[in-house]
């Protein structure tokens, strides 16, 4: 016999299940349940999951049932137009498995729910228009999720986040006419991305970021006029690549960030890790 591999049939109140107190025990001569594979009062997720597969009229009977895997699993199940009480649950994995059948409109309520793990999921789905209250979210997570889907021309709201990865993913998306605000971050992550969608006209203000992949940029894009500077550059990729440029020697990066790092590790430099 098929089982989900636990051998024994326990309640969510510990007490071994008994299939004659069960008011669906007509239900197992009709092969509808069947213990250790389908079973409503099993405390065991899949369990309850495939009674209500096996049974779906019955979940609006337990949308109100005290152990909250029974209420998860029937609110998947049951009549939709049931769902919408379900958003003020006390537990977290009842409000989604309810908000992730519901039209968007009701997810709004849930911008601001205590479990970040429903916000997160709020912010994967809401239309990117919904997402302007999330922007200040007080988890970094649910930010960065925002981050990638807000339109970029919303992102000068973000410039200043208190994260890094967040401002990290603006640096990669915001607008042009904003992108030039990101050169200035205090991380020099957030100013390599920044600089990396840089038009090559303004690449030479970056000249004397203290981060070598931000000069290293500079060198390789920018206008062969603006590179000059970095001919005695303290960064021996940094100094080569220029130098390429400008015909003093063989380029030894190849033109690329990564061969630029492989080519610091041969030298004996230690190559960066982000």
């Amino acid at each position: 016999m098929s089982t989900d591999e636990i051998d024994e049939a326990i309640d969510w109140r510990g007490v071994p299940v008994d299939c004659g107190a069960c008011p669906h025990n007509e239900l197992l001569a009709q092969e509808r349940c069947k213990p250790l594979r389908a079973c409503v009062l099993d405390r065991y997720a899949r369990r309850i999951d495939r009674f209500f597969e096996w049974n779906p009229e019955l979940a609006r009977h337990y949308l109100t049932h005290p152990y909250f895997e029974v209420r998860a699993w029937a609110a998947k199940a049951a009549e939709i137009f049931l769902l919408p009480a379900l958003l003020d649950d006390p537990e977290e994995a009842v409000r989604w498995s309810a908000a992730r059948r519901l039209p968007d409109r009701y997810l709004l309520k849930l911008r601001n729910d205590p479990h970040r793990e429903v916000r997160i999921r709020i912010a994967q789905r809401l239309d990117p228009v919904d997402l302007l209250p999330m922007i200040e979210d007080r988890d970094y997570y649910v930010r960065q999720v925002v981050a990638r889907r807000i339109s970029p021309d919303l992102l000068v709201l973000m410039i200043d986040d208190d994260d890094v990865e967040v401002r990290r993913v603006v640096a990669k998306r915001i607008s042009p006419q904003a992108l030039k605000r990101m050169t200035t971050d205090a991380d020099a992550c957030v100013r390599f991305e920044a600089a990396q969608r840089l038009d090559a006209a303004q690449l030479p203000d970056l000249i004397g970021d203290p981060d070598w992949r931000v000069r290293y940029e500079v060198a390789r894009r920018a206008s062969l006029s603006g590179i000059e500077p970095l001919l005695s550059d303290e960064d021996p990729i940094v100094r080569e690549t220029a130098e390429a440029r400008l015909g003093k020697r063989p380029d030894p990066s190849g033109g690329s960030l990564s061969s630029a790092t492989t080519a610091r590790s041969r030298n004996g430099y230690e190559q960066y890790q982000p």
